[in-house]
Parts: C-alpha cells; structure tokens; sequence
C-alpha cells in the first residue's frame, strides 16, 4: 500500500514545486507583482515566487528589435513619396520597470515620433535631395526618438532610411529624364567618335595627295631631264635644237601610241587622216615645244637677275681666248 500511496504524493509534490519555480528565458526580464502591486524584476534563469500572492505581470524582451514605418508626405518641389523609416531599438536593462509601466505600446509611440520628425525634415527638401541626404532624415529621426524614448526606457540603436518612393507618374518621369540624358552623353560620344574618324581620313587622304604630287613633280622633272639629256646627244651628232626636239616629239607621240594600245583592251585608235595631218600634228608639237622652250628661257633670265642659279666662271685672259 505504501508503494502506491508515493506516486500520488510526488505528484502532488511536483505540482506544487512548479507553483513555486519558474523560468526567465536568456534576454528576458520577468515582472513580479505582489497582490497586484510591483514586487520585483527577475532575471535569466531559475526563479521563485509564492503561490497565490505572487504573480508574473508581464515578460519584457531585452534583445535588439526592429520597427519598419511607412511614412507618406510631400517635398518641396510639391512631389508626394513614400519613406520606410527602420528604427532599431533595445529596452535598457536597468529601465526595463519604466519600459513596462509608463507605455502601453511603445510601438505607436515610436511610430509617432518617427511620423512627427519626416514630416517635418522632408517638405524642407526637394526630390532629389531626399535621396542625396536621406541619411541626414536618418540621423534627425534617431535625435529625436533618442530624447523623447529614454524617459521611457528604450534606447534608440539606429535608424535607416530603407526606401524612398516617389509617386508612380514622377517616376516614370525620372526614368524618361534619365533615359534621355544617357541618349545624350551616348550621342555626343558617337559624334567624337565620327568626328575623329573623319579628321583621320582626311588626314590620310590629305598625305596621299601631297605624297601623289610629290610623285608626279618628280616624275616631270626626271622626265624633263631625259629629254634635255637626249637634246644635247643630238646637238652632239649635228642635229641642230629645233631638228632635235620635233624628232624628240614625235618620237614621245609614237611611244605614248604605243603605250595606250598595249594597256587597253582596245586595238583600234583613231589618228587624222587628212594629207596635211600628219605635217599639221608635227608643226603644232614644235610649236609648243618652242613656246615651252621660251618659257624656261625667260624664266632662267629671271631668276639670273634675281641672282638665283648664277653659275662662277673663271676670269677671262688679258685676249678673252686661252
């Protein structure tokens, strides 16, 4: 009988032991009242208290906890946007019998607060100032909540400006701005870029032209060279200057015939076919060649009495002949 009569009797005493004992969670404080009035605070861990007179009022979490507002109001420049303030906040451990008794939801007092300082720090601002100095809200916020929050047993950890959003239609606007100032920059960089293409290839035609005019100068000159050469080869076997250059001519005629049959894809070419072509052609190419001839002469004459070309002779014998 004993044996059955202790099971009951541990059970009983269990009940009772748990009546007394109770756990305070790590990062928590526990509210004791005693007949309804403030008794004690107690900590982590294993706690006692007395049946019936004392009692748990509340639990108090000491962790970091984190309150997301939205508030909604207006800039400067008449712009409505949406601002998600967090404000991160700890109940102090030394105040947490204040944090319990003096607020009933420390939640809409915090959002008050928060609700006060933006709507009275952003209509001082326009749109793209709110976001160039959306830590400077922040830091207002956190100011402010400091002072007001302490008293009752909170401090304020720190506070973030998480979203700024402006109104849907500013938006798109903001996006079409954007949008068109990226076009811009990329047409002024397209430009440059033809632009610079362009210098370059006149650039490059430009060289090609004087380096194709220097060519064909000298080509004239070693072309003028060989026939004052074959000139004085004639002059040398007794054929006088005039003589010398109508055969030169038509000699050069022939050849450029000949020159223009063997590059074309043609066999046929067209010559003057009247008895006084042939002597017509011939008067004409000396007649030219005499013309040039007194150019270059009056152009030597020239250039001597400019003292250009002057040419050191020996002084002349007392008879003027060795």
């Amino acid at each position: 009988m004993g044996g059955y009569l202790l099971v009951p009797i541990l059970i009983f005493g269990f009940f009772i032991a748990l009546m007394f004992v109770f756990i305070v969670k790590q990062q928590t404080a526990a509210v004791i009242e005693r007949f309804g009035r403030y008794q004690s605070i107690r900590n982590s861990g294993i706690q006692f208290k007395i049946p019936v007179i004392d009692r748990i009022a509340g639990r108090i979490n000491l962790k970091i906890q984190q309150l997301d507002v939205i508030v909604e109001t207006k800039t400067k420049d008449d712009v409505f946007v949406r601002l998600k303030i967090s404000v991160q906040y700890q109940v102090i451990k030394d105040k947490v019998y204040d944090a319990f008794y003096k607020l009933e939801n420390p939640h809409d007092q915090i959002t008050s607060y928060v609700f006060d300082v933006v709507r009275a720090e952003v209509p001082k601002m326009k749109l793209d100032d709110v976001f160039e100095r959306k830590d400077d809200i922040a830091i207002a916020v956190k100011k402010e909540l400091n002072e007001a929050m302490i008293n009752y047993g909170f401090d304020i950890i720190k506070t973030l400006v998480t979203d700024i959003d402006p109104d849907m239609q500013v938006k798109a606007a903001m996006n079409r701005i954007n949008a068109a100032e990226r076009e811009k920059v990329a047409a002024e960089y397209e430009a440059e870029a033809e632009r610079i293409k362009i210098v370059a290839k006149a650039r490059a035609e430009a060289e090609s032209k004087r380096l194709q005019g220097q060519g064909i100068a000298d080509q004239r000159r070693e072309i003028a060279r060989g026939l004052e050469e074959s000139v004085e080869v004639l002059n040398n076997v007794g054929i006088n200057s005039q003589e010398a250059s109508a055969l030169i001519v038509v000699t050069q005629h022939y050849d450029t015939l000949q020159s223009i049959g063997e590059e074309t894809n043609s066999n046929l070419i067209l010559l003057p076919n009247s008895p006084q072509a042939g002597s017509n052609m011939l008067n004409d190419m000396i007649a030219s060649f005499v013309a040039s001839n007194k150019i270059g002469e009056e152009m030597k004459k020239t250039n001597a009495a400019k003292g250009i070309g002057r040419k050191k002779n020996p002084p002349p014998t007392d008879g003027g002949f060795e």
